[in-house]
């Protein structure tokens, strides 16, 4: 358990600054909620999300690199599944636990970036994907 706080004493907040940003797009959001139902390729992915393909597959790399998703070869295709389902739904099921007890404060931040106000289209919340993968 100390080595455990050594080595997250050592990053700072980076690593966690990393995880949330990639977790902050609602595309990337609805790929997690998708692959808690089972593996999925790009092109099903693309067709589910109504997003270009090479943006999917900049989302899925972007979770890639962060650990939250894996793939593997079938092929010619890459099939994406979630890497660490139990750590990442329990993350997903705590924030909607937080939103729950705080949304309105969130919703009423000065700061709070939202994507429809920067013209960027809105998909699924986390929530959908706790409440779909359950």
């Amino acid at each position: 358990m100390a080595e455990e706080a050594d080595a997250s004493a050592e990053t700072g907040p980076a690593a966690a600054v990393d995880l949330f940003r990639s977790l902050a797009d609602p595309a990337r959001l609805a790929i997690l909620r998708h692959l808690a139902l089972g593996e999925h390729r790009v092109v099903d992915l693309t067709a589910h999300l109504g997003l270009a393909q090479s943006t999917t597959s900049a989302h899925l790399a972007c979770l890639r690199d962060c650990g939250l998703i894996a793939s593997r070869t079938v092929g010619r295709a890459s099939m994406y599944s979630l890497a660490v389902e139990d750590e990442l739904m329990g993350l997903l099921a705590a924030a909607e636990r937080l939103l729950a007890v705080t949304g309105d404060a969130v919703t009423l931040c000065p700061s709070n970036h939202h994507p429809a106000a920067a013209g960027e289209a809105t998909l699924p919340e986390p929530a959908d994907a706790i409440a779909t993968s359950r």
